[in-house]
């Protein structure tokens, strides 16, 4: 074959190609796995780092797979009606069947969440939005992630929740292409630090991320200055979520609710009786 003409050329560019997407599909392929778990542990430390907030006697280990196996007290997915779904492993028995939902499975919840809000309400109970129940020492909190838009790119976050169902306890975030210096903020302690000990309100405003804190309210935190886009985006990010969290959450207030009254009736009907037996001796 004439190696100077279109035909050897043509033929020579093709099988380069083949060859070297076959290549690259085998390295992929190979490489999937080690990806996966890479993204597991990223997952996993970012819950821990959010739930570890509520005790700051607790560090992250180096091994943050053994260490959410030892933690996590449980994880499943509710819908937008608070109904509690499919359960996930935590790794009690085997740390290699832990799993845990990565930024990609976010954004997917997060597409139906946008159908939601343009009127698609129907699409309430296909949602399937994780939740992860963290004990951190003495305390149990309920990791709950949020995804959405940046000034950039996807920003996200998970937020630890007391057992109430209102306060914070902790909360970190991260992004993929928010300005160094500014955006980027987000993902660093000065900022996600205000986080803990804020309750989320109720109504359209469950929380919100701008200039002052909203004024001191519980349920804001003072925005990145010089980053007012990227603030927004992350109050509107995790306004939106808590939103569709909120039927779960509001049953958990529930039970701190009627676990409270029980309590106090239980004090009061204690004290009845120290009363009647000081009365007879």
């Amino acid at each position: 074959m004439n190696t100077n003409s279109n035909v050897y050329t043509i033929i020579y560019s093709t099988i380069l190609v083949v060859v070297v997407a076959a290549v690259l599909a085998f390295a992929a392929s190979a490489l999937k796995p080690m990806q996966d778990e890479n993204i597991k542990k990223e997952t996993i430390t970012q819950v821990l780092s959010a739930a570890a907030q509520a005790d700051e006697s607790v560090t992250i280990s180096e091994d943050v797979v053994a260490m959410y196996a030892e933690m996590a007290v449980d994880a499943f997915y509710v819908d937008g009606n608070g109904v509690i779904g499919e359960h996930m492993n935590i790794g009690k028995e085997n740390k290699a069947d832990i799993k845990v939902e990565s930024t990609s499975y976010l954004k997917a919840q997060n597409d139906i969440i946008k159908k939601i809000e343009a009127g698609q309400t129907e699409l309430l109970s296909t949602l399937a939005l994780p939740v992860y129940v963290i004990k951190v020492n003495s305390l149990t909190v309920n990791v709950i992630p949020c995804y959405g838009a940046g000034l950039w790119g996807p920003i996200w976050g998970y937020i630890a929740v007391a057992e109430d169902g209102r306060t914070l306890d902790g909360a970190i975030f991260d992004h993929k292409s928010e300005t160094p210096g500014l955006g980027a903020k987000i993902a660093e302690k000065p900022f996600y630090s205000q986080f803990q000990g804020k309750k989320f309100g109720e109504g359209e405003k469950i929380f919100d991320v701008v200039k002052g804190g909203a004024n001191g309210a519980e349920n804001g935190v003072d925005a990145i200055s010089g980053a007012t886009i990227t603030s927004q985006s992350l109050g509107k990010t995790i306004n939106t979520w808590a939103k569709y969290y909120q039927p779960y959450l509001n049953s958990l207030a529930a039970q701190t609710d009627t676990e409270t009254e029980e309590s106090a009736e239980t004090e009061e009907n204690a004290e009845v009786e120290d009363a009647t037996v000081t009365e007879e001796e």
